[in-house]
């Protein structure tokens, strides 16, 4: 597999975007969530979904540069119209605004619509913990499209409906909890597929329920899996809140459409900590609670343990010094992109 700078990838996605009609500031704030989820370590979410994206803005699914609406608002919420903009920009700013309201009335909540994929979720409570404060957010596509079945079932009827929080506190990489409410994304059976590599056992059951490692049963008919294995009707139980929080709540509804686009309705919270205790107390007993969780003594087969978001932090640090991986078919999918708007001379060599 190839291995490429962080820099190098941005230029790349930034410089298709801009040959497809996205303006600069757009196709910036595209690229750097892209390739972030690839330097992470979440490479289902990265660079992988470039021509994927590419297509939806050929199709209308995406649409560069739509307007940001705000259709109902009062001092600590609001009700954000995204109008199928890129799901980034339009969860960034919400998630900016949101943030402003807390600053000043200590908690707001949002809902977002008709917007595009957001990616990988770790990056929006990220803003608000660089303030200071707690977030949380979800997602879910509303009556589009689904991957997962419900615990005891084989046919998809809920999203992969992610959750994410956030936390401030005195460590070095960012307390946060980033999860799909499935055995996995779907993002991660098309890397399989892509890495061609068989999948583990437990993320998938084909169309007739029936548990399998390879990631052309799920698209021949398959079914993702709730997080939780034998204890899944737990998964289960948490996706059905997500989707409620993003498609009920948003008034996006549930169901599938198979010709639906691809829409991921998101609720966001925020909380100032200084509404309830003094911030650099919250954040050192933060602190002190990640040191005593990892002092644990590891069970066979591990060697530490980490507080939910200092894998992902590890591995950027990693990733900034040696390259991002990027797999083959995945890299001459981008490769065709390159050439088809002949960029050749703008993005140079790796």
């Amino acid at each position: 597999m190839p291995v490429f700078s962080d820099d190098y990838l941005r230029k790349v996605v930034f410089h298709v975007y801009r040959a497809e009609g996205v303006s600069e500031e757009e196709a910036t704030i595209v690229a750097r969530h892209q390739v972030k989820a690839n330097l992470v370590g979440h490479d289902s979410h990265g660079v992988i979904h470039l021509p994927e994206y590419v297509e939806r803005i050929h199709k209308g699914h995406i649409v560069p540069g739509a307007p940001f609406v705000v259709e109902q608002e009062s001092p600590t919420t609001a009700v954000i119209n995204g109008n199928w903009g890129f799901g980034f920009v339009v969860t960034e700013r919400a998630m900016s605004m949101a943030i402003e309201k807390a600053r000043t009335h200590n908690v707001a909540a949002m809902t977002i619509h008709y917007q595009s994929h957001i990616g990988r979720l770790g990056d929006y409570p990220t803003m608000a913990v660089q303030e200071d404060m707690i977030a949380i957010i979800t997602a879910d596509s509303g009556a589009g499209p689904k991957a997962v079945a419900p615990f005891g079932g084989r046919e998809r009827r809920l999203g992969t409906n992610p959750i994410c929080i956030g936390v401030p506190a005195n460590v070095d990489g960012v307390v946060l909890l980033d999860m799909a409410t499935s055995a996995v994304a779907a993002g991660k059976v098309s890397l399989s597929r892509n890495r061609r590599q068989p999948m583990p056992l437990g993320w998938v059951v084909d169309k007739e329920g029936n548990p399998t490692t390879d990631p052309e049963d799920y698209y021949a008919g398959g079914a993702i899996l709730p997080v939780g294995a034998d204890q899944g009707h737990k998964g289960y139980g948490l996706s059905f809140m997500v989707e409620m929080f993003s498609g009920i709540l948003t008034g996006l509804g549930f169901g599938i459409d198979p010709l639906a686009r691809h829409n991921d309705g998101s609720f966001i919270a925020v909380f100032k900590v200084e509404a309830f205790r003094p911030l650099a107390e919250f954040k050192e007993e933060m602190r002190a609670f990640a040191e005593y969780v990892k002092d644990t003594s590891p069970a066979k087969g591990f060697d530490r343990i980490y507080y939910p978001g200092e894998v992902e932090h590890v591995t950027e640090q990693t990733r900034l010094k040696e390259g991002i991986f990027i797999e083959d078919d995945t890299w001459a999918q981008i490769t065709e992109l390159i050439q088809r708007h002949k960029l050749e001379d703008l993005v140079g060599s790796p």
